[in-house]
């Protein structure tokens, strides 16, 4: 009988998991030492939604429509829906095992909030709002942990100075997720047990600066040189205590959902925007003012952007935005100047940036929901877009919503360790698509025809 293990760090490089740290983690080792590995392409965006919803559907995000945290609500200029299980439309793994009579367990997936019915038991994600609001499936499970452990945390105030408060935050988390994980793999049925951590990317996001020499910021010395190294010698102790616990039957998979480096700096999208005549604005506005806080002329808009780890565009098209002005007809020429314009931008340096601007429809065939109309990685992902407006410079330093000192990179991790089998073996790059074949590969199950992922075998 089957079982598989997915153990999710949210965040984890391979540059620190295969790499520079690999030599203080022995219990992680042992999946490289035994198993197979690679470094693994996250979506388009790699961020966090969408790229565990395409891992655990196998579906690109247009397919899903999830673009980000945060969408457009009917081609509005202001209203917005924030992710959310219930917006899920098509079916993880587990709903798929679920049907064919498997028991899953699934803890902190994102977005796995409000929680929704499986075969099994779940508890959601750190977009939930607080301990207060239904957290878990079947909704008794709350009151048995909450007997057990206290209030469940699901997340931690990452974008703070505050480095001795939040370090110590981190590790009460994570102690908190990993009792509770040990907990249900010791005391629930379960054929599928899939748990994310989310701390290892607050750890990076936090504290990448003190870990990476070459980060503009980075400080020698510092009391946090360390740290990133630590946590993860931390969590490899905590992985080696989950092994302990499964049997020569299980199946383990070692994933994460994208990769980091360092931050540069933030770049105003739309400042830049204003600055070339395609937003209008009736008044200036001050530093840091929020796009749908500002006085915009809509009638003289042609496009604006959000900001995050990537820019998302929008043009101002008539028949589909309310103050349209950009006729269909001319979208596409409209579109093709603004990728030129954007091709050109420079650093502060005068540098050309290596910015990536896709065509929504370039990626994915099927685009639901409402889309952007250009995703823009600045300067290969390397710099954040600040989507608030009124600034002096369109460079900044910090991010514009608060500390940050990573940004995410296409590679996220993975490996797979059968107890039974001794592999050992880089098979260098898979895709994010393809864990959710593979998993229901490993139970014997046929793999969905709409699934876009190929599957990865336990072979020398």
């Amino acid at each position: 009988m089957t079982k598989v293990l997915v153990i999710g760090l949210d965040c984890a490089t391979p540059q620190h998991i295969f790499g520079e740290y690999l030599q203080y983690l022995p219990n992680i080792k042992k999946f490289l030492d035994q198993g197979i590995y690679a470094k693994m392409r996250s979506s388009d965006p790699p961020i966090t939604i969408p790229a565990w919803l395409v891992m655990a559907t196998s579906r690109n995000p247009g397919s899903l429509g999830f673009y980000g945290f945060r969408h457009r609500k009917n081609n509005s200029y202001s209203d917005i829906w924030i992710a959310n299980s219930l917006k899920v439309k098509k079916p993880a793994v587990w709903d798929i095992l679920s049907d064919y009579g498997k028991k899953c367990c699934i803890i902190g997936f994102p977005p796995s909030y409000p929680p929704k019915p499986l075969n099994g038991y779940l508890i959601t994600d750190f977009i939930t709002p607080g301990p207060e609001n239904e957290y878990t499936y079947p909704p008794e499970l709350k009151r048995e942990l909450q007997e057990h452990f206290g209030d469940y945390i699901f997340d931690v105030e990452f974008r703070t100075d505050e480095k001795k408060k939040l370090s110590e935050n981190l590790y009460k988390m994570v102690e908190n997720h990993f009792e509770v994980t040990k907990y249900m793999i010791k005391n629930k049925p379960w054929d599928l047990f899939w748990f994310v951590e989310i701390g290892t990317d607050r750890m990076n996001h936090g504290f990448w600066h003190f870990a990476d020499k070459n980060h503009r910021k980075f400080q020698k010395d510092s009391e946090f040189e360390d740290f990133i190294k630590e946590f993860y010698i931390y969590l490899d102790k905590e992985i080696g205590e989950l092994l302990k616990l499964v049997d020569k039957q299980t199946i383990v998979l070692l994933v994460s959902d994208h990769g980091a480096k360092a931050m540069k700096g933030c770049f105003c999208v739309n400042d830049w925007l204003i600055q070339n005549n395609y937003l209008s604005l009736n008044s200036k506005p001050s530093p840091g003012t929020r796009l749908e806080d500002a006085d915009i002329n809509w009638s003289k808009t042609k496009a604006w952007g959000w900001g995050g780890y990537y820019a998302r565009i929008f043009f101002n098209v008539k028949g589909r935005e309310k103050s349209g002005i950009i006729d269909i007809k001319d979208f596409e020429k409209e579109r093709n100047i603004l990728i030129e314009k954007i091709k050109n931008i420079k650093d502060p340096s005068k540098h050309p940036m290596k910015n990536k601007i896709y065509k929504i429809e370039d990626l994915f065939p099927e685009q639901k929901g409402n889309p952007p109309d250009l995703m823009v990685y600045f300067d290969d992902l390397s710099w954040r877009s600040a989507g608030t407006i009124g600034y002096d410079s369109l460079y900044l330093e910090e991010n514009d919503t608060g500390p940050d000192e990573a940004v995410h990179d296409y590679f996220g991790i993975f490996a797979m360790y059968d107890p039974s089998k001794k592999i050992g073996k880089n098979i260098s790059e898979i895709n994010i698509l393809d864990i959710s074949p593979t998993i229901l590969n490993l139970f014997g199950l046929p793999i969905p025809k709409d699934m876009e992922g190929k599957t990865i075998k336990l072979e020398e």
